[in-house]
């Protein structure tokens, strides 16, 4: 959200083009960006954060011990969440919006978006689902992993994932626990900013902080939410962390020991 503004519009013309045009495919951009673990307490107080107003939520990811989908661009999660019913989503990026299949495109549970960091950005198409099977009983072993997935989601996962590596193959990595907080800053208005919090069993921490907007808007919420991010005294220059790469990296770790 901070210096990918700077790194974007620096972009050779090429490269450039070839954003707006995926841009111009999306359907939604997020600005984010993870703030330094030492600075998370300032940064909570900066905003105003209330940890007690954040929904709690749990994270599972499926995958190899050798994280064989992560390699190829497939991400396989499940979601518990406090207060409502849980969800799923197989995704798969980098993609070109324009070289997605048209009933998938137009699938009415694929989402396109483009995400955008400090160092880059990238477009990730998201086949969704909401959660129909317990996760705990899929994470217990007492029901398959397919379960969690519908016809549509399945068929996205066998059309990019290798041959012959089904669904119920997948090793349950997880949970993460997640703080998920929602707020209207002062300062930034009309716009929502997201707080999530990833709490990783060794005790590590990613925080992280994302706005969404239209593609359109994309550099000129970048601009404004870094600067109000700098009035804030955030720190806009550490370095930056995946909490998807990190959780599967942790969990694929722990699952090749035991």
């Amino acid at each position: 959200m901070a210096q990918a503004v700077k790194r974007l519009v620096e972009l050779p013309d090429e490269e450039l083009q070839e954003l707006l045009a995926i841009l111009d495919g999306a359907d939604s951009a997020e600005l984010k960006l993870t703030v330094p673990e030492e600075h998370h307490r300032s940064t909570a107080g900066a905003l105003g954060m209330d940890p007690l107003d954040a929904q709690i939520r749990q994270v599972f990811f499926f995958d190899t011990p050798d994280l064989t989908l992560q390699q190829q661009g497939l991400v396989v999660r499940a979601r518990r969440v406090q207060g409502r019913a849980g969800d799923s989503v197989v995704k798969l990026r980098p993609v070109v919006p324009s070289e997605l299949p048209a009933d998938v495109r137009t699938s009415e549970n694929m989402v396109v978006e483009v995400d955008a960091m400090p160092g880059g950005y990238v477009c990730s198409a998201s086949m969704k689902g909401a959660g129909s099977t317990d996760v705990r009983e899929v994470a217990a072993g007492e029901r398959p992993v397919r379960k969690l997935f519908h016809k549509a989601q399945r068929r996205f996962y066998e059309t990019h994932a290798p041959d012959g590596l089904r669904l119920d193959d997948l090793t349950v990595l997880g949970p993460i626990l997640v703080l998920k907080l929602n707020m209207k800053p002062e300062g930034l208005p009309g716009r929502k900013l997201v707080a999530e919090l990833w709490l990783y069993p060794d005790g590590s921490r990613i925080l992280e902080l994302s706005t969404k907007c239209a593609p359109s808007q994309m550099f000129q919420i970048a601009v404004e939410s870094r600067a109000f991010l700098a009035s804030r005294g955030v720190d806009l220059s550490g370095e930056q962390q995946t909490k998807t790469r990190t959780a599967l990296e942790y969990f694929s770790a722990s699952a090749k020991a035991a």
